[in-house]
């Protein structure tokens, strides 16, 4: 049987490129046959490095079923996981995220949650002297990862973990990390193929406080202004998506990655009073600075507050 390997919905770069290194590492090192697949189309960052690395996009994966071995790798959270993730055969998590709760699993597996900025990270680890095996295109996606999750080690979720296997990893590639990053970045801000609504679910994650259903959206970028020419669509789409997808509000951050700081759409009194409470600011228009803000797991979800 071949195991499915894959990451959450709307797929990043972390989520596209851990499930490639992770079934690589499954089929060339330990005979066990494995793909990657993904939960959605993957962002214009993540198709770059797809192509930069020579990379196959991996299959879209609409759901699983009883038959299904998969590994679970980027997030633990059944909200971002297929419908029918607790009927297949889970055998492993690896994950950078708090855990959520919800995943059922037949039985005893391996779990691997740790505190560093980026899944690949943690892989490089597991993998142990196999690490050494990585053929060119599978360093590349790896260290795409870290270099995407930690914004080039702006991310305050960056480790000298992190820092030091995207150094060594450079090296051997002989690239420069300034440079590729730059490229990534350009990548990802380069947005004009998508919708107003597809911006605002491309990088999202389901959360709810006291019974307060959000999506919480990022939209992390080197051309800020390039995305708020299109702010009166963004702030109309902001009502439509939550009707939409069934939740309360959706909360947009657009993250300024050189500026380092996010911008927090505020789109009615609700979003409004949830901005100041949270980040303790005043918000009297329709959008609000948040210097020192570019982190969604650890600065912006651990401060929400309704």
């Amino acid at each position: 049987m071949t195991i499915q390997v894959f990451g959450h919905k709307s797929p990043d770069t972390d989520s596209t490129g851990s499930p490639i290194i992770w079934a690589w590492y499954l089929s060339e090192c330990r005979d066990t046959p494995a793909k990657a697949r993904l939960l959605g189309e993957p962002n214009t960052e993540a198709l770059f490095v797809l192509r930069r690395w020579q990379l196959d996009q991996p299959e879209l994966l609409e759901d699983v079923t009883a038959n299904d071995e998969v590994v679970i790798v980027d997030t633990n959270n059944v909200a971002e996981l297929p419908a029918s993730i607790n009927d297949a055969r889970v055998i492993e998590v690896i994950d950078h995220h708090m855990l959520q709760g919800g995943l059922k699993t037949r039985g005893p597996i391996n779990i691997t949650v740790r505190p560093v900025a980026c899944t690949a990270t943690i892989m490089y680890d597991l993998m142990g002297a196999d690490a050494n095996k990585m053929p060119r295109p599978i360093k590349g996606a790896m260290l795409s990862c870290i270099l995407s999750d930690t914004l080039e080690f702006r991310s305050p979720t960056t480790t000298d973990v992190d820092r030091r296997l995207a150094e060594k990893l450079a090296a051997e590639l002989g690239i420069d990390m300034r440079d590729y990053a730059a490229e990534m970045f350009a990548a990802k801000s380069d947005v004009s193929s998508y919708s107003d609504s597809a911006l605002l679910r491309m990088d999202s994650k389901p959360y709810e406080i006291d019974g307060v259903k959000f999506r919480v959206s990022v939209l992390e970028t080197t051309s800020p202004g390039t995305v708020l020419a299109r702010k009166d669509g963004l702030m109309e789409d902001l009502v439509a998506v939550a009707e939409e997808d069934g939740v309360d509000h959706v909360l947009f951050f657009l993250i300024d990655i050189l500026g380092q700081e996010a911008l927090m759409f505020i789109q009615n009194d609700t979003v409004r009073s949830i901005a100041e409470k949270s980040f303790g600011v005043s918000a009297p228009g329709n959008m609000v600075a948040l210097p020192g803000i570019i982190s969604r797991k650890k600065q912006i979800i651990p401060a929400l507050k309704v």
